[in-house]
């Protein structure tokens, strides 16, 4: 059954400990600029919003490589790159409507939530709930929450 990565902005408070957390499990230490997931705080009302790949269905960072580097897994959905194909031009990151790429700022290399290979970490250790990574069918249920996917 496919899972989906939920976030609960109410839930969030921006501690940040999925950034952290996503640093330290991908690259061995705990800095947030090589996360591949982020919080972008909104100061007024005080809403934090959670910037990740969508896994769309369509993936225009996909489209955007002009070397083949990138491809989707058909299970997951996860964006996987080719880092020995990939030419670090970041059409993709430009590509995405959601900002969910980057540039690791220590290999150069373009990033993007992988689901830590099926058991998101940002989700383990969010003391909130405000990340959960659920079955697709569960969203049924969630319909009146005010949770958006991603």
């Amino acid at each position: 059954m496919k899972r989906i990565l939920l976030f609960d902005p109410i839930k969030c408070t921006g501690c940040r400990v999925c950034e952290i957390i996503c640093s330290l499990r991908h690259t061995g230490e705990c800095n947030p600029a090589r996360s591949r997931v982020k919080i972008l705080e909104r100061e007024e009302g005080g809403i934090c919003i959670s910037i990740r790949c969508r896994r769309c269905k369509k993936p225009p960072c996909i489209e955007a490589c002009p070397v083949g580097a990138m491809s989707q897994d058909a299970q997951t959905g996860v964006i996987r790159i080719d880092e020995e194909l990939c030419i670090g031009c970041a059409n993709c990151i430009e590509a995405c409507p959601f900002g969910a790429m980057s540039l690791d700022p220590v290999t150069d290399n373009i990033i993007v939530c992988d689901l830590c290979d099926g058991e998101p970490a940002c989700a383990l250790y969010c003391v909130t709930g405000a990340t959960r990574y659920v079955r697709a069918d569960e969203i049924g249920i969630e319909k009146g929450e005010k949770v958006a996917a991603g």
